[in-house]
Formats: C-alpha cells, sequence, structure tokens
C-alpha cells in the first residue's frame, strides 16, 4: 500500500509544482514595475544620506563602483573622526526609532524576514513594512552603517509582492510566488543583474543545494522588468569596471583552492560574529529604538581607524579590482568589515547582508591574490581577478547559495572569464560550509517548509481516489429490519453504523449505533420500531472518483464513522463504503511517507 501511495502521490504532486497560471505571470510584470521604481527611490535615498550626511558632515571620502556614480556628487570637507562617530551613532538611532516605532519586524537585514513569510508566515508582509525598511535603510547605510542594499530591496520587493496578492485574493501558494518573485526583481535591479536576482529568489530559502522551482519563472519575468526600469534610469552598464581577466592556467586552481579554504573559513568567523553581537545585544536591557545607536557607535570607531571597513564599500571592492590597495590592507578590511557589519545590523540596524559579503569576500580575495602574485609574480598575474571570485566564494560559503552567486557575480562585473575558477571556488567553499548560513531562516529542503507540508499531503490526499480504497463487501439492512436486529448485527459485525435500503435496493439511510441505544432502554418503544424510524435520512456519501482528500472534507468534526459510495450517475445506489478508521489509518501512512 504504501509504496503505491508514495508513487501517486509524488506524481500528483510533481505535476502540480510545474503549473503556472498566466494570471500570475502578468501580475509577475506589475511586481517588477514596482520593484524597479522601488530600487531607483531606494538608491536616490542612499546616495542623499550618502553625500549630504557621511561626506558634507563628517567629511568622510566616498569612493563609487565605475557603474555607479554619485547621484549628487562628492562633497570635499575635511575628515572630522568625532563627526564620524556622531553621525554614525545618530544614524543608527535616528533608524532604530523608525523600525521599533512603526515595524519592528524591519529590523536586521531583510532577507531573513522575507525568507521567513515565504516559509512561516503564508506569505504575509505587512504593507508598511516596505515604506520603513527603505527609510531605515537608507538613512543607516547613507550614515555609514555597514550593510548591503539587497535585504531592504529584497523587503521592499517581497512586501509589494505580498500586498498586491492579497488585495488580489489570490491563493497562498501564489501569495508566496509574487512574494519571491518581488525578491528577486529588486536584487536584480538594485545590482543589475537580472538573472542572478531572478535565481537568488528560488535558491536563497534552502540550505541544500535545492531551486523553489514553482518561483523561478515569475521571478525571471518580475526581475527582467524591474532591471528593465532600473537600468533605463540609472544606465546599463555592470556596477563593476575590470580588466580583461582571462582563466588560461590550470595551475591557478591550486591558489584558487587556497583561497576557498581561506573564505570558508571567514564565512564561519563571519556567521558566528554576526550572531554572537545579535545575542549580546538581546541581553542589553534597555529599549531596543537605542540599541543600533550603540551599534553605529562602534561601526564610528571602526570608521575612524579603517574607513574602508564601513559604509557599504563598493568602491573600496572597485579600487581592489583595480589592484589600488596593499593585500595586507584588503585582509584588515575584511576582517574588520565583520565586526562593522555586526555592530550594524545585529543591534538591530537594517541594512543588508549580501553587500558585505561581497566586500569581505572580494578584500579577502584580492589580500590571496596579492600575496600569491607577491611572492609568485609569473605563476598569478592578476590578482584583481581573485577579488571576483573570492566574492563569488564567500558568499556561497556565508549563504549557502553558489549558483546564484556566480551569475550574479559575473553579471556584477560585466566578466564571464572567470566563471571556472569562480564554480571551483563556490563549489569547495559551499562543501565546507553547509553547516552555517548567515540566513537563519533558511530550511534545510522543501520537505522541511510548512509553505509546502500541507500542499504536499494535499496533493499526496487528492491522488488517492476512493474506488482504490472502498469495501466492495459490506453490510446492508432494509428499511424494514426491526430494531433489536440491528443491534445484534451492529454488535456481531463490531460496527458503528450500517446503510439502509428499501425495497428496490436504493440507499435510503444509515443507522448507528448511537442513535439506537437510547431507545433500546425502552423495551416496549423498541420492539415497535424498525430501521425506518431511526435511521438518519441525511446520509453523506462519496462517489468512486472523489479523493481521499475529499472524504476528509466530508467527514470533517462530524460524527460520522461511515461514508457511504455510491454510483456517479445514480447516487441511491450504493456499491461499497469507506469506514473513518480506514481513512485514518491511510492518511497516517501518507504523512508518514512525507516525513520520510
Amino acid at each position: 500500500m504504501k509504496i503505491t501511495f508514495k508513487s501517486k502521490l509524488w506524481r500528483s504532486y510533481k505535476g502540480a509544482e510545474l503549473i503556472s497560471t498566466g494570471k500570475v505571470l502578468i501580475y509577475s510584470v506589475i511586481v517588477g514595475i514596482i520593484a524597479g521604481l522601488g530600487a531607483i527611490v531606494f538608491l536616490i535615498l542612499i546616495h542623499f544620506f550618502y553625500t549630504y550626511v557621511l561626506g558634507n558632515v563628517a567629511g568622510y571620502s566616498i569612493s563609487s563602483p565605475a557603474g555607479e556614480p554619485l547621484i549628487f556628487g562628492e562633497m570635499h570637507k575635511t575628515f572630522n573622526p568625532v563627526l564620524l562617530i556622531l553621525v554614525t551613532t545618530c544614524g543608527g538611532l535616528l533608524s532604530g526609532f523608525i523600525v521599533y516605532t512603526f515595524a519592528p519586524e524591519a529590523e536586521g537585514h531583510g532577507t531573513d524576514a522575507a525568507i521567513e513569510a515565504y516559509h512561516q508566515k503564508r506569505g504575509i508582509i505587512r504593507p508598511v513594512v516596505p515604506f520603513i525598511k527603505m527609510i531605515a535603510s537608507a538613512i543607516t547605510l547613507g550614515t555609514g552603517g555597514s550593510g548591503g542594499r539587497e535585504g531592504p530591496i529584497a523587503q521592499i520587493g517581497a512586501g509589494f509582492g505580498s500586498f498586491l496578492a492579497r488585495k488580489l485574493k489570490l491563493s497562498e501558494r501564489d501569495r508566496r510566488i509574487l512574494l519571491a518573485a518581488g525578491m528577486g526583481a529588486g536584487i536584480g535591479a538594485i545590482f543589475r543583474s537580472p538573472m542572478a536576482g531572478a535565481v537568488f529568489a528560488g535558491e536563497v530559502l534552502y540550505r541544500e543545494l535545492e531551486i523553489e522551482s514553482e518561483v523561478l519563472l515569475s521571478a525571471f519575468i518580475a526581475s527582467i522588468v524591474a532591471y528593465s526600469i532600473f537600468a533605463a534610469k540609472f544606465g546599463w552598464l555592470p556596477l563593476f569596471s575590470t580588466a580583461a581577466f582571462k582563466f588560461t592556467n590550470p595551475l591557478e586552481l591550486i591558489p584558487y583552492t587556497t583561497l576557498a579554504v581561506i573564505v570558508s573559513l571567514f564565512s564561519y568567523i563571519y556567521v558566528k560574529v554576526f550572531y554572537g553581537i545579535r545575542d549580546i545585544f538581546h541581553r542589553i536591557h534597555i529599549k531596543p529604538h537605542l540599541k543600533p545607536a550603540i551599534g553605529g557607535f562602534f561601526v564610528g570607531i571602526i570608521g575612524v581607524f579603517m574607513p574602508q571597513a564601513i559604509s557599504m564599500g563598493y568602491g573600496t571592492l572597485q579600487l581592489a579590482m583595480w589592484g589600488k590597495i596593499a593585500f595586507t590592507t584588503l585582509f584588515l578590511i575584511a576582517f574588520l568589515k565583520i565586526f562593522a557589519t555586526a555592530f550594524t545590523i545585529s543591534s538591530g540596524g537594517s541594512a543588508g547582508v549580501f553587500g558585505p559579503s561581497m566586500v569581505i569576500g572580494g578584500t579577502l580575495g584580492g589580500a590571496v591574490g596579492g600575496f600569491f602574485h607577491y611572492i609568485l609574480p609569473t605563476f598569478v598575474q592578476q590578482p584583481g581577478a581573485f577579488v571576483l571570485v573570492g566574492m563569488a566564494g564567500f558568499f556561497s560559503a556565508a549563504a549557502n547559495a553558489p549558483l546564484s552567486t556566480i551569475i550574479m557575480v559575473a553579471e556584477m562585473t560585466g566578466n564571464y572569464d572567470l566563471i571556472v575558477p569562480a564554480m571551483w571556488v563556490s563549489a569547495i567553499s559551499y562543501f565546507i560550509s553547509r553547516k552555517w548560513t548567515i540566513y537563519e531562516k533558511q530550511m534545510e529542503n522543501r520537505g522541511y517548509s510548512p509553505a509546502h507540508r500541507y500542499e504536499f499531503l494535499r496533493h499526496a490526499l487528492q491522488s488517492i481516489k476512493i474506488k482504490d480504497i472502498m469495501k466492495k463487501e459490506f453490510k446492508i439492512i432494509s428499511e424494514s429490519t426491526p430494531l433489536r436486529d440491528i443491534f445484534s448485527i451492529l454488535s456481531s459485525e463490531k460496527l458503528d453504523d450500517i446503510p439502509v435500503v428499501n425495497t428496490e435496493g436504493k440507499l435510503t439511510g444509515i443507522v448507528t449505533l448511537h442513535d439506537i441505544k437510547a431507545v433500546l432502554d425502552s423495551p416496549e418503544v423498541s420492539k415497535m420500531l424498525v430501521a425506518e424510524d431511526v435511521a438518519n435520512l441525511n446520509v453523506i456519501s462519496i462517489t468512486p472518483n472523489e479523493s481521499l482528500h475529499d472524504a476528509l472534507h466530508k467527514i470533517g468534526f462530524k460524527e460520522v464513522n461511515t461514508l457511504p459510495v455510491v454510483d456517479e450517475k445514480d447516487k441511491t445506489k450504493i456499491i461499497g463504503i469507506v469506514r473513518r478508521k480506514d481513512i485514518t489509518r491511510i492518511y497516517n501512512e501518507i504523512v508518514e511517507e512525507i516525513g520520510s
């Protein structure tokens, strides 16, 4: 029985997973439009605070990647370390006040919140969250907080996808699909990596190397639309400019393997420091509104000694690709960036972890490449190439998302000639780092996700037809059967109820043991009664081609122990029965199969 159920169950479920309606795809276009516009507004806000607060007040020297010039220009002010600490502290304070006053779920790094909404909250994100996330994250990043843009924009896109699905009264499954599509669209737009954004939306949900296939098509459509709108405003060039890096020497896989081990080790440190500092802040008994200010204060301290370790850091990555930073300095930036990110986000600040991961991985890659170029200059001739590969390897290790990361690094840099070493390093680092992740809301795989447990169970129950489980040999009684005889039949057969038919063999009702027990206490009355007198005429029946899911729905919490199976064309012709205990037994077998 179990093998039959399992094969039917799997075929039914897998077939349902491949279904995607045109209606949802059209809605994905709308999600992409809003995500693209949201990415534009978000980037403008970041640059506004970046320029007029961090640059104009603190005199922080702002650098940017080649594909993203500063929107408001650079302020040439003298750097003031005291004002830098004041700016990062006040930025944390303002961000914390906004988040914890209006939408506490907007704290942290955003992507995790979207992942949790997908798995645990039926695809629901409160409509206010994207707006609060946008403002708070722009303040955090624009005042020197060490964070990334992907978490906030992921939550912004996901929030609108969830909002649209709720307004249109779509199913829970479609709501989750649009949520994930919005997440991918936001990332695809702001990093100018439409393919990677879509793949990321399906891959980041799980720790195992598994992609949520049902969201991919919608995520691709939404990501393309969002990217097109964003690039139409800010240009079509990749985010970073790189030299003509090539992979032409297989022996370079040796230093690349060294890089894989190092980024894996640092990803472990990253995760432990990130959540360790979060636990410390949880134990501080003050209002949560104030905690990001404390984190901002420590970020400012780090920024005084190593300015490249705070803020977004994409300009630092660009300089590393161009070979303009010493490898010893790059290593120090990577180490301090871990702590700056943890103080920014783990204190309750609002920003993403993808951007810092790219900076940490890229600077580590630059440090390793620079070191090997220093000791073996003819062997490693392009240390800047290690920056790109380090970016891919580190995030693959930290987030268990190697596929989307490899694509994203290629799209962000416009360099596809390093795919081989990027694949090599990402695969090794992913294998080493399977036991930790920066996204703690990830599920192991689809089987562990509450989003799919009921779906899997429902498809399984629908795959079992009543004709496969009904009993064709069963007891019936006529309408004229005396009560004493009915009781005798029920007792001898150990039944709780029995169908009643008329002289033509047509189903007219059902007699239950519960119904006749009270009457049997009055011997004089019981002698006069027959089945027709005590039968329940409102018979709940089922047909052979209905499913086990239908049977459970019909029984529900009603006191029904037997479902007569009737002919499709003649609902009074009984051809079998299904009992509650058999339905329960088969249901438990299916649940056991799903669990295993």
